[in-house]
């Protein structure tokens, strides 16, 4: 039987939408002696989904995962819910893929310094390497992997064979700037997630930040996503977005859109990490706090 710490647990389950769902969790929870520190539930009516987090502190230090589940499946089977248990202190593995640009993977490396990110970073994958001098900094190891398009293929494949040698469960891509191969996508799928610029109207191509400029834009924003084979239409985890005027030039509104930028891939991370993103068709519910 496995035995672990108390400490504070998540409880994630999903079932078709029905009567009763809420209540056979808290039932047993209240009868199993769990309490429940925090509790999100949401119905998607489109999908016939229901969706349920909990996070809840066992009553002694012998609590066992095993005994929750032989005890709780009985009861789950009802409803035809899947559901999984994880404590709130563990740490995921998480892989940074970058290019040039430093200022998403200086703020996760920065809030996970400061205790605000519950992760562990154990490794950085670049195709470029001028941002090795940071990881060094923060003793992570840093791997260069040079790519043109007749060696993306064999990069791709060093990267996912980085990924399992250092046993990542998330990957995130902090303006890795490459386009990655269909495959890639379908391995990395529900397991990475890219943070974009969300200029309305849209700007693509070279110098997006100049275009908006030359239009007189008045929004900036940011898109952090899951990776799909959409290019850049994965399900959507978080958004940012800053009213601009007329008064800004284009060196600011890179500024603006970078600070929008670190903050919702942040929040990205920290919802995926502690359990607070479903899938639901091709869009997400997300319980935030």
């Amino acid at each position: 039987m496995q035995t672990t710490h108390s400490g504070t647990w998540i409880f994630t389950g999903s079932c078709s939408s029905q009567l009763g769902t809420v209540d056979v969790v808290t039932r047993y929870m209240a009868e199993s002696g769990n309490y429940i520190n925090e509790i999100h539930s949401f119905d998607d009516r489109v999908q016939g989904m229901f969706f349920l987090r909990i996070e809840f502190t066992p009553p002694s230090a012998d609590f066992s995962v095993a005994h929750f589940n032989d005890e709780f499946v009985e009861r789950a089977a009802e409803f035809d819910m899947t559901w999984a248990l994880s404590p709130a202190a563990k740490k995921e593995r998480v892989a940074i893929l970058v290019s040039k640009y430093d200022h998403c993977l200086n703020d996760l490396l920065f809030r996970v310094r400061t205790g605000q990110l519950n992760i562990d970073i154990p490794v950085i994958i670049s195709n470029h390497p001028d941002l090795e001098p940071l990881a060094k900094w923060h003793n992570i190891p840093y791997y260069h992997l040079p790519i043109t398009p007749d060696t993306k293929l064999e990069q791709e494949q060093q990267i996912l064979g980085l990924l399992a040698e250092y046993r990542i469960d998330l990957t995130v891509l902090a303006r890795y700037m490459q386009v990655l191969s269909p495959s890639m996508c379908q391995q990395l799928d529900g397991k990475a997630i890219n943070i974009h610029h969300s200029l309305l109207p849209g700007f693509k191509g070279a110098r997006p930040y100049h275009q908006a400029w030359e239009k007189g834009v008045k929004m900036v924003g940011a898109t952090a996503h899951y990776v799909n084979n959409d290019l850049d239409e994965g399900p959507i985890i978080t958004q940012g977005i800053q009213t601009v005027n007329h008064a800004l030039y284009p060196e600011q509104l890179i500024s603006k859109g970078q600070d929008i930028e670190r903050i919702t891939l942040f929040n990205a991370v920290r919802y995926h990490v502690e359990k607070r993103v479903f899938l639901s068709g091709k869009r997400t519910v997300v319980f935030d706090n």
